[in-house]
């Protein structure tokens, strides 16, 4: 689990820096999650593998369709999550983390359940 956990931040990490750089190198990722540079190029190398990433010969990288998709779903679960627990009163230091942990283990089945039912409570308030 902790593997695919740890593949899921790091392509939620290169959406991130894809919406804030002109380009992203392992660097960029390495100073964006606090993490050595070697454990990145070996994480870069298995997610180049699994083909959810590309790298040019500059260093660039590029989410493939499956990568990007990954990275979508991960970032739309952290931002709804983190909103939510935020509204709860939870303070948002800490529902940011809570989500974090929480957008790898929660099933797409209660994930859609918690989206719908604040979708249909929004305008209720």
């Amino acid at each position: 689990m902790a593997g695919n956990e740890s593949a899921e931040n790091y392509l939620e990490t290169i959406l991130i820096l894809s919406r804030r750089l002109p380009v992203v190198r392992s660097v960029d990722i390495a100073n964006e999650l606090g993490f050595k540079k070697p454990s990145v190029s070996v994480a870069m190398k298995h997610l180049r593998e699994k083909r959810h990433i590309t790298v040019d010969e500059s260093g660039f990288i590029t989410l493939t369709a499956s990568g990007r998709e990954i990275a979508e779903m991960i970032y739309e679960r952290h931002q709804l999550l983190s909103d939510w627990l935020t509204g709860l009163g939870v303070p948002a230091d800490v529902a940011v983390e809570d989500a974090c942990r929480m957008e790898h283990v929660v099933s797409r089945e209660s994930f859609e359940a918690i989206k719908k039912y604040l979708a249909e409570h929004e305008g209720k308030k």
